[in-house]
């Protein structure tokens, strides 16, 4: 992005390309949080974090308008709070505590920088409701003709073994923490609901849409029980992983690590079970436990590992082979280019 100088005092009609990316970053960076790990945040060629464990957890999470989000749809500090909820999950299903996040934006030049200052709030207010004492330190900014996030996460595993996919045995229960459903049953009403006479994605529909129905926000904004996978972790955890695609898909992947069977409970599922099972991007967290053990923080019993006897590692509901579970997927149909 080219670099140039721009008159300080900000406007609310500035854009990215308009004012620079100097300028831009300058407004940005004082609205992210520095974090309690952070020894050296923005401004210099590389961050420097804390280890005090040694050990780091990353992961990394690229959210593209088109496949992933409506900007009709989420509003800035949606994208910010989302982003931040991703990636944090997944340092949680690994048992560690969140320390730092480095983002990355692509974004169209003629983006207003005061999105990109509502988008740096979201990120600072999801880190201090789900992890408190993350930062963001560091990351780029460039244009592209899609808006683009990329966010990398670290997280500390704090002298602990990493709770892993592959840990699952017979005996073991099944727990979730967090929402089933809650994310697809809000995207579906947005699919029906929130766009205009001619079908497209409509800023209007969706925020009145949104302000009747709270699941809505939830696809929108979710708020993960990111604290639960430490807790997890502390309690026992044998295996663990966030549902960001679906509690039945997900169930397979630990099924096909540990070589057993997922044996849920359709009755613990809640009233919509198929929606349970299929809805992807609630970011909820799926662990088993050894049997007997004290289910930690809003972990729930959904199930018991059985042995696969032999047989496939599968997903069953009941006793009843689930088949294969689609993935999710959501927008698959839609054209890029619409909202």
């Amino acid at each position: 992005m080219e670099r140039r100088s721009t008159d300080p005092r900000p406007d609310a009609d500035d854009t990215v390309e308009g004012v620079g990316e100097l300028a831009t970053l300058a407004r940005i960076l004082p609205r992210l949080p520095r974090g309690d790990h952070t020894l050296l945040g923005p401004g210099d060629d590389a961050a420097v974090v804390a280890a005090p464990d040694a050990r780091f957890v990353v992961t990394t999470d690229l959210m593209v308008h088109g496949p992933d989000f409506r900007r009709a749809w989420s509003t800035p500090h949606d994208l910010g709070w989302k982003a931040a909820a991703s990636n944090l999950a997944d340092v949680a299903a690994m048992g560690a505590r969140p320390t730092a996040l480095v983002v990355a934006l692509a974004v169209p030049g003629d983006t207003p920088v005061a999105e990109l200052e509502a988008f740096a709030d979201g990120l600072r207010e999801g880190c201090a409701v789900m992890a408190p004492g993350a930062g963001v330190v560091g990351g780029d900014l460039s244009v592209s003709p899609t808006f683009t996030v990329a966010v990398t996460a670290f997280g500390d595993l704090e002298g602990r073994a990493p709770v892993r996919r592959d840990g699952a045995r017979p005996g073991d229960v099944v727990a979730v923490s967090g929402a089933l459903g809650r994310s697809a049953r809000g995207l579906d009403l947005l699919f029906r609901l929130g766009v205009d006479h001619e079908g497209r994605p409509d800023a209007s529909a969706a925020a009145a849409l949104r302000a009747r129905d709270a699941d809505v926000g939830w696809h929108l904004a979710p708020t993960p029980p990111v604290a639960d996978g430490r807790a997890a972790a502390i309690a026992g955890a044998t295996a663990m992983l966030d549902l960001s695609d679906g509690l039945a898909l997900d169930a397979g992947r630990v099924a096909r690590a540990g070589d057993v069977v997922v044996d849920l409970t359709a009755a613990a599922l809640g009233d919509d079970v198929r929606l349970s099972l299929s809805g992807g991007e609630d970011h909820s967290l799926f662990a088993t436990f050894p049997p007997g053990a004290p289910l930690p923080g809003g972990f729930r019993a959904v199930g018991t590992v059985r042995d696969a006897a032999g047989g496939a590692p599968r997903v069953t509901l009941d006793g009843s082979d689930l088949g294969e579970a689609g993935g999710w997927d959501p927008y698959r149909l839609w054209s890029g280019g619409q909202g």
